[in-house]
């Protein structure tokens, strides 16, 4: 099976779908964030390894704590993927955090700053113009 075969494009879909499903129910390890989602999900050909990308809304200690939880609850992530998928070989999974939302927040902040300094400026230029009038 290629990388970008349709099949491999199913079955990325179903492993996503599957994983965001015991994300959400399945886990009761409190070190898991409540804030957490699977972003991606990437299959190899061979269906024996997998790589979830995973955004945790959170500090960086809930970041670790969450991937930490996650990788000792793999076993049982992948028995439940075992039951519900119907693959001959349930992938090895591995966690690999995402940062992609953080980023697009951290950059929506900084532009709303320089946004605001711009406007500031704006207004206190114009008022200087009426003033000198």
């Amino acid at each position: 099976m290629r990388k970008n075969s349709v099949k491999n494009t199913r079955v990325n879909a179903e492993v996503h779908r599957e994983l965001c499903s015991i994300l959400r129910d399945g886990i009761k390890d409190p070190r898991v964030a409540p804030m957490t989602s699977v972003v991606a999900v990437e299959v190899a050909p061979d269906l024996k390894t997998c790589k979830a990308y995973i955004s945790v809304l959170g500090d960086e200690k809930a970041q670790e704590d969450t991937l930490k939880g996650l990788q000792s609850a793999e076993g049982f992530i992948r028995r439940e993927l075992a039951h519900t998928l119907n693959m001959r070989n349930t992938p090895e999974i591995k966690f690999v955090l995402d940062q992609s939302i953080e980023y697009g927040v951290t950059m929506s902040k900084k532009i709303d700053d320089v946004t605001k300094h711009l406007k500031r400026d704006e207004v206190s230029e114009s008022g200087s113009e009426n003033g000198d009038e």
